[in-house]
């Protein structure tokens, strides 16, 4: 037993059992870069590799000229409205609300109120919108930052300007910068990131 126990404590055991640790520390790295070679050669499903490959799979629309509607919100009382100065540019005599129609929107500021008056014929108290009807491009108002869109070109995602003309809480009614057939983005991605758009 004495004799075992020297040898175990030997210089040559100590040393061979180091070299021993270090080879298999080695093979098990050697393992794991293979195993790493491996994943990747059968091309496991990576979602960033695939969207700088392939492009990203986006939410887009593809815009088309149309008749649409636009609504501007007003609280009328006795077929009258208030509205800011800004409000008033937007709104024009005939245009259909509620029941009733508009009659005819002030030029100039109502002295009492400090507002433009809009008066309203054969319209119920309460809120009610008044309709802007035109022919174009409308496009949702969360796809547009600062006068641009992203447009599908040719799977790039490609910044265009374009001119909102008029808009509501939700949509856009875009007059200049957009083409029929157009695909206009409406995830969230980069100007010249690689999109993917599947109809």
């Amino acid at each position: 037993m004495d004799k075992i126990q020297k040898t175990l404590k030997s210089k040559r055991i100590k040393h061979l059992f180091f070299l021993v640790l270090v080879a298999v520390m080695v093979f098990w790295v050697a393992f794991r870069f293979a195993a790493v070679a491996s994943e990747n050669a059968r091309y496991v499903f990576n979602a960033s590799r695939v969207a700088a490959d392939t492009g990203a799979p986006i939410e887009a629309i593809v815009v088309t000229e149309k008749s649409g509607v636009l609504y501007e919100p007003l609280a009328v009382k006795n077929n009258r409205a208030y509205v800011s100065g800004d409000r008033a540019s937007k709104l024009r005599a005939g245009w259909k609300i509620g029941n009733g129609t508009i009659k005819s929107v002030s030029s100039d500021i109502d002295l009492d109120s400090g507002m433009f008056v809009v008066r309203t014929n054969g319209v119920a108290d309460g809120l009610h919108f008044a309709e802007f009807s035109a022919h174009g491009f409308f496009v949702p108002l969360y796809a547009i930052t600062d006068g641009t869109v992203l447009v599908n070109e040719n799977g790039v995602a490609t910044v265009r300007n374009v001119t909102v003309a008029r808009q509501d809480s939700e949509t856009a009614y875009i007059t200049d910068g957009l083409h029929n057939g157009d695909i206009v983005i409406l995830s969230k991605v980069n100007a010249g990131d690689k999109v993917k758009y599947n109809k």
